[in-house]
């Protein structure tokens, strides 16, 4: 006897309202990310109320706003997260050493520099970026692998009004497929598509982009709450017709995903209350940039009224205005005698010096609430020339930078969560991978739940837990920089002395910087060489 199906065309069809409700709520979202991409490709004057009128005047685009975002794309860039797993338990060593060894070995099978970068780009226009980790059957031979995704916002779908995303009902992730494929992969699709159907707002895009021929494939994720907390389940549907279900498959007893979390990470920039996403840097430099283009139109318009020379010209004149305003001819006929009543040159007043105060200071204001300063592009001013004075500057101008980078991190370790309990649920056969020129292998054995027993009898079920520690894969130039001098500062006043060890090592433990336990194991060792030369020379005398 077949079972009933628990997800058929009723759940569909409320799905969709409940899609169509959460696509209004994040109306205003949508519209800020899309005119947040125009300002970004500095075409921003459609965006300026007010200018639809002005089609004939000049519209300057400075790229003070581009050259901010692509300063702090480059801090990013130069802190790239490299993760690291600690168990919280001594049993779980192994398992946590090869997590350590296995988690960047599966970010960049996904490509995750990349991803990074664009993740990166899209959260400084956007104010926030979402990733997906998700488990893709199609990768590794059919074997099926973990894949990590960049996500745009106005193709995810939430509650509105809730700050975690973990706090909404469902969740929605809706794409467009051309309708000859989906048929091609579901050929129960065949007839049934071109009805009504979700619309995703789109960008405004310099081709013309014909979407009747496509389709949108809804991915519905949604939790059921049991007795034993809440399961994730996940539903692939187009219009009313369900490509999968999780609920009707027989191998989702604990849901789609084993660990009950939706498959989305959102890392907003500049936190907002009542939304899980924030506001970027566009938003906050929009108006100072906006300004400054106006200014600068004004400046460009009377420059122009400046170049070209216009008179004043009596009605029935001697002078034949054709022949005047003709440069080509070297010869102007006069009708009479030629007075100043005739013609004269209309003259303007230079462009007063406020103009250019007001503009400059709004390229201040924009720098200023950027903290895009000079110093932080290399630039410098007030006589300082000094390396050491320069990295120092520019350490201090990058604090912004440093703190909305540790913010990505914590989305960084979500994801690295998310990898790892998808390795738990899913690499049941061992993956080999290479490490150091070692074949390794590597399976979800060490991180399944294990039964712990006292006197003989089951006391409790040992699930392996661990922390995921984040760090910067590589340096920017200037903390090598401060780390040298650092380093060379130790070194003359005799850190690396032997005779000197304990007054160093006691100095070393109230310190504070990065690799400061290399630097005390290091004078540790420099004191045992001393202490054994020492008793060598000392035994070898005493035998004299």
């Amino acid at each position: 006897m077949n079972q009933k199906r628990k997800i058929g065309r009723d759940q569909l069809i409320r799905a969709e309202q409940t899609l169509k409700k959460y696509k209004a709520g994040k109306a205003n979202l949508e519209n800020r990310i899309i005119s947040n991409e125009q300002w970004w490709k500095m075409r921003h004057w459609g965006e300026i109320s007010g200018t639809e009128y002005d089609v004939n005047r000049p519209r300057p685009a400075s790229a003070w706003l581009f050259n901010s975002l692509a300063n702090k794309h480059a801090d990013a860039m130069d802190n790239i997260p490299e993760p690291s797993v600690l168990p919280r338990e001594q049993d779980d060593e192994i398992a946590a050493k090869g997590l350590s060894e296995m988690l960047p070995i599966v970010l960049e099978r996904s490509g995750y520099e990349k991803l990074y970068s664009d993740m990166w780009w899209y959260k400084l226009k956007n104010g926030t970026a979402c990733q997906a980790v998700l488990w893709d059957p199609v990768l590794d031979n059919g074997r099926g692998d973990i894949a990590i995704k960049n996500i745009d916002l106005l193709n995810l779908f939430w509650q509105p009004g809730i700050k975690n995303i973990e706090d909404s009902r469902n969740v929605f992730y809706v794409s467009l497929y051309d309708n000859d494929l989906l048929c091609d992969m579901y050929p129960e699709l065949q007839g049934k598509l071109g009805g009504d159907t979700v619309n995703v707002a789109g960008y405004k895009f310099d081709d013309n982009i014909d979407v009747s021929e496509k389709s949108a494939v809804i991915d519905w994720y949604y939790k059921v709450r049991t007795a034993s907390g809440d399961i994730l389940h996940y539903c692939r549907f187009v219009g009313d017709t369900v490509l999968y279900a999780s609920e009707d498959d027989e191998l989702c007893e604990k849901g789609f995903y084993e660990h009950g979390r939706y498959p989305f990470v959102l890392d907003p920039l500049f936190m907002q209350e009542g939304t899980p996403c924030g506001f970027g840097y566009i938003d906050i430099m929009r108006d100072a940039q906006m300004y400054i283009d106006k200014l600068g139109q004004v400046i460009l318009e009377h420059t122009v009224q400046m170049s070209r020379k216009r008179y004043f010209i009596k009605l029935g004149g001697a002078v034949r205005e054709e022949e005047f305003a003709d440069f080509r001819k070297p010869f102007v006929h006069v009708a009479g005698n030629l007075s100043d009543d005739d013609i004269r040159e209309i003259r303007l007043d230079p462009l007063d010096s406020a103009v250019m105060t007001a503009m400059n200071n709004k390229i201040e204001e924009l720098k200023e609430t950027s903290g895009n300063r000079d110093f932080s592009q290399g630039g410098t001013s007030g006589g300082v020339t000094a390396a050491s004075a320069i990295a120092a500057l520019q350490e201090a101008g990058n604090k912004l930078s440093r703190d909305m980078i540790k913010g990505s991190y914590f989305a960084f370790t979500n994801v690295c969560y998310l990898i790892i309990e998808l390795i738990r649920q899913f690499y049941n056969t061992p993956r080999s991978y290479l490490l150091s020129g070692d074949f390794k292998s590597f399976d979800n054995s060490l991180l399944k739940s294990k039964e712990r027993y006292l006197f003989g009898e089951v006391i409790e079920p040992h699930k392996p837990v661990f922390d995921v520690i984040c760090k910067a894969a590589k340096k920017s130039p200037f903390s090598k920089a401060a780390q040298n001098e650092l380093a060379k500062e130790l070194f003359h006043i005799g850190f690396f002395r032997p005779e000197l060890s304990e007054q160093a090592l006691a100095a070393i433990e109230i310190m504070d910087f990065e690799g400061k336990e290399n630097i005390r194991d290091s004078i540790s060792k420099i004191a045992e060489s001393y202490k054994a030369m020492q008793a060598a020379l000392q035994s070898g005398g005493d035998l004299l």
